[in-house]
């Protein structure tokens, strides 16, 4: 796992942010620089705000993978498609730090055990919680799990809409896009890629 730089100012001695937050002062920064004023009545706590909800969008690279597998594999007899569809999630375009967000569909056909239902929207929700592209989101999701669980095949969709398409640049609001992600027995056999899109789609 890669270690990441954390600024002694931007936290506590239990990981709560501190008084003097380099996050915090960045933003502020910011602000003076977009022609706010940091002190007018609104924008007072604004910089405190944004560092908080940074940490909570980020915080995907805080994901403790064993604590989330941890006692959630099951040995079953079963080796049809299980499909948890229409998850949703959020991340932040690593380009432009503006949103992405919409539903996953994730499925995987078992070999010999299973994950329980609750930690796929879990793992979907951790690896969104970071700066990110779909592109990579979308696999990321499908290694995992293919890697944890070690079933005959992954399949991962997602379709999202991005803020940095909708609100800027090319301006073409609510135009998703669409991404796959297919291993194992999902990539090699047309009948089960065939049944997995067809189940996404009913």
């Amino acid at each position: 796992m890669n270690k990441r730089h954390v600024s002694k100012s931007a936290t506590g001695s239990a990981g709560a942010p501190a008084h003097d937050d380099a996050i915090a002062r960045h933003v502020r920064a910011l602000l003076l620089e977009l022609g706010e004023d940091p002190a007018r009545r609104g924008l007072e706590k604004t910089p405190q705000r944004v560092a908080k909800a940074l940490r909570e969008m980020t915080s995907g690279y805080r994901l403790d993978l064993d604590s989330l597998f941890n006692g959630a594999l099951f040995p079953v007899a079963y080796n049809e498609m299980v499909l948890v569809k229409d998850i949703p999630f959020y991340s932040l375009c690593e380009h432009h730090l503006l949103p992405f967000f919409g539903k996953a569909h994730v499925a995987y056909v078992p070999d010999g055990r299973i994950v329980g239902l609750s930690k796929i929207p879990k793992l979907v929700a951790a690896l969104g919680r970071k700066l990110q592209v779909q592109e990579r989101v979308t696999y990321e999701i499908a290694e995992t799990l293919f890697a944890r669980l070690s079933p005959l095949g992954v399949g991962v969709v997602i379709e999202a809409r991005h803020l940095c398409m909708e609100m800027r640049g090319a301006k073409v609001p609510m135009t998703p896009t669409v991404t796959s992600a297919m291993l194992g027995c999902f990539r090699k056999d047309e009948r089960t890629r065939s049944e997995f899109l067809s189940l996404v789609r009913a």
